[in-house]
């Protein structure tokens, strides 16, 4: 009898197979990581491996079912997610003929060009698509129309990463709409492909394949997919969507206004608004969700966890030290030390992330201003809680920014996943410079969790996705916002929107060197 759900993830730094019972509990995983490299002579590139993220993929298949007992013929539902944005070529047979993963820069001359074909030419996709030229398929499109013709000639299909595992499985290519809107070319209101931007972007609409919702059945194992991969033939493979999105699903994010904050290596708020709605500051992104009666509205904070690292790395060996003997985690030695600090971390303002601008996105060299030479109020724990407490203006800052324009979004609990979650004076930073309950729930996976919900819909247990997410989100705590710290955040949060803006004047300048732009800003 077929008593699993399976998920395939192709994420940014890994692919890996969770295994979940049918009642969302995770039995069993493998994972492993990868490398996108660039491609010999293209400044920027970072092609995604076709058949070595195939292999890798087959081998995670066959680890997770060994971890837990199983056989292929015990999964009764298979579903995938990948990293967003990162798009597949086919030819006329079916076959990948070119790839790029999610991180890919090579096209910012296309971005600049396609700019400069008018001062609206941008915005008249952003109001359609809820995405910018940065990170879409177009500019790509564009770099291989250029770069390489005898590969854009063979072109007859596109499809996202999650799409081309589904396609591997079943051999149906087709494009569920939560990745498939981050290329830029489909129109949130309909979640169809947009005729009209397709023409605009001089390309053949007979390239697009048919959109599959999440939740609904896209095919069954072919006998060589069985073959290649030890799962059973027949099997039903779902679609399932775009890390974010099904990200948001497995957090029991499935009300309009609900909101969440994925505080890992980048810190993502994403919010569920009304179909209909794009920002007309073009700052936020907006994604179809993976419910189909509304959108996302989402913001990203760069490198927050990778700050968190290399202030570990940089300043605290001594806590590493402590943590590798005594078995604690050197991060919560780190939060022992914040802790002494009074909120507000005396007066310290880093500059790292900016709050998100998707139409003119890029940030101010990494600095810590207004340090001390008192080791007393500039030290280990001041400067840890400052990096915390400024992520958490950030995120209140792009919240905010989605209130704004959506109407939505700004009351009502924060669900709060991700390494920050594990934190306990993190959570309550976030509480605190938000004013607002923070949720955290127990997934450990809560993209595989939002993987497993569209499986199990696709089989008929749920009559939804959001169904699906209520019944397999379990709750771990839930932190109430300490009142009396709210204005002294407020007050940080102008000083470090004013401080940020000179920053940002002096990589304008030529002074310093941005942290990180896209393409074409």
């Amino acid at each position: 009898m077929s008593t699993h759900l399976l998920v395939l993830d192709a994420g940014t730094g890994s692919g890996r197979a969770v295994i979940f019972d049918r009642e969302g509990r995770q039995v069993g995983v493998a994972q492993e990581e990868w490398r996108h490299l660039p491609e010999e002579g293209v400044p920027g590139s970072m092609a995604f491996d076709i058949e070595g993220g195939w292999a890798l993929l087959r081998r995670c298949i066959k680890g997770a079912l060994e971890s837990c007992g199983l056989k292929g013929s015990d999964i009764a539902a298979i579903s995938s997610t990948s990293m967003r944005e990162a798009i597949v070529l086919y030819d006329g047979k079916g076959q990948e003929i070119w790839a790029c993963a999610n991180v890919d820069s090579r096209a910012s001359a296309e971005v600049a060009e396609l700019r400069a074909r008018s001062d609206t030419f941008e915005r008249e996709f952003y109001d359609v698509s809820g995405e910018a030229f940065a990170l879409g398929a177009l500019p790509r499109l564009n770099w291989v129309r250029k770069h390489a013709p005898e590969i854009f000639a063979q072109v007859r299909a596109i499809s996202m990463v999650n799409d081309w595992i589904a396609k591997r499985l079943t051999d149906e290519i087709t494009v569920e709409p939560t990745n498939g809107s981050t290329n830029g070319l489909l129109d949130l209101a309909t979640r169809q492909w947009s005729d009209e931007l397709i023409a605009k972007a001089g390309l053949d609409r007979a390239i697009f394949p048919r959109i599959v919702e999440p939740g609904t059945i896209v095919g069954h194992v072919t006998g060589a997919a069985a073959t290649d991969t030890g799962l059973a033939e027949g099997t039903p493979v779902v679609a399932g969507g775009g890390d974010v999105q099904l990200g948001s699903i497995g957090l029991g994010v499935v009300e309009l206004g609900s909101a969440a904050v994925l505080g890992g290596t980048f810190w993502q708020q994403v919010v569920n608004i009304p179909k209909g709605k794009v920002d007309d500051t073009m700052r936020l992104r907006v994604n179809a969700a993976a419910l189909p009666d509304m959108n996302q509205a989402e913001a990203i904070s760069f490198f927050v966890g990778l700050t968190a690292r290399w202030f570990r790395d940089a300043f605290c060996q001594e806590e590493m030290r402590i943590a590798a003997e005594t078995g604690r985690d050197a991060y919560a030695l780190m939060e022992e030390l914040a802790m002494q600090v009074p909120p507000g971390a005396n007066g310290i303002i880093p500059v790292f992330s900016d709050a998100m601008d998707f139409g003119n996105w890029y940030h101010a060299a990494p600095s810590l201003l207004n340090l001390s030479i008192d080791p007393a109020v500039a030290n280990k724990g001041s400067i840890f809680r400052a990096i915390q407490e400024n992520a958490a203006i950030v995120a209140a800052v792009n919240l905010a920014r989605v209130e704004a324009f959506a109407g939505v979004g700004g009351t009502g609990p924060l669900i709060l996943a991700g390494g920050a979650a594990k934190g306990v004076l993190w959570p309550q930073i976030l509480a605190d410079v938000t004013g607002r309950e923070i949720h955290i729930p127990q997934v450990r996976e809560a993209t595989a969790l939002g993987g497993a919900a569209a499986a199990a819909t696709g089989v008929g247990q749920f009559s939804n996705i959001a169904e699906a997410g209520r019944a397999f989100v379990r709750w771990d705590r839930t932190l109430t916002p300490n009142a009396a710290n709210r204005a002294l955040y407020d007050e940080a949060r102008e000083r470090w929107q004013q401080a940020y803006a000179a920053q940002k004047a002096l990589v304008d300048a030529g002074l310093t060197t941005s942290m990180w732009r896209a393409p074409g800003s």
